[in-house]
């Protein structure tokens, strides 16, 4: 069966495109997530997608091309651990259709046939049950706990590890 979403990796071209649907989608990330709003963060984000320790993946909608969501796979570390750290966001108005499932299992196959790594973890904070819901759709298990884990949109927040390894996945 062919995906109904396409993954690249984020270009400078993705610019306007991305801050817009950031922008329409502030009531769906807020308070999971703050990503790039304006041209000088996207340009931040876009240099931290070194493609060698972080990578993020604009995820499209096949047939429309509309920003369906971004996958970021990051701080990957190779020699004896292989893992990296994932985060995934959707836009409004391309939610509840399963095109963030099909994207993240995308990049999560990538990751681990293409990247060549191990583990893949994802931190989502407890109150955000489409993020834990789809991690556990999708075969990730929960490992643990953290409070004040990580500071977004400058608080702490408490977050669930959730983890899956290359030998697991069934994507």
């Amino acid at each position: 069966m062919v995906s109904r979403v396409v993954i690249r990796p984020v270009q400078a071209s993705d610019a306007v495109e991305l801050v817009a649907a950031n922008l329409a989608s502030i009531g769906l990330h807020e308070p999971w997530v703050s990503p790039c709003r304006d041209q000088a963060s996207f340009l931040g984000y876009l240099a931290r997608c070194d493609g060698d320790r972080s990578f993020g993946f604009i995820a499209r909608e096949r047939e429309s091309g509309r920003i369906v969501g971004v996958v970021n796979v990051s701080e990957i570390v190779r020699g004896f651990f292989q893992s990296a750290y994932m985060g995934y966001y959707g836009m409004a108005g391309m939610n509840g259709r399963g095109l963030m499932g099909e994207a993240v299992r995308l990049t999560v196959t990538h990751a681990f046939h293409g990247l060549g790594l191990h583990r893949l973890e994802a931190n989502i904070q407890p109150g955000n049950e489409p993020s834990r819901a789809l991690a556990k759709r999708l075969g990730f298990r929960q490992e643990g706990y953290s409070p004040r884990y990580l500071k977004i949109d400058g608080e702490w927040r408490d977050h669930e590890r959730w983890a899956v390894l290359a030998d697991e996945w069934r994507g």
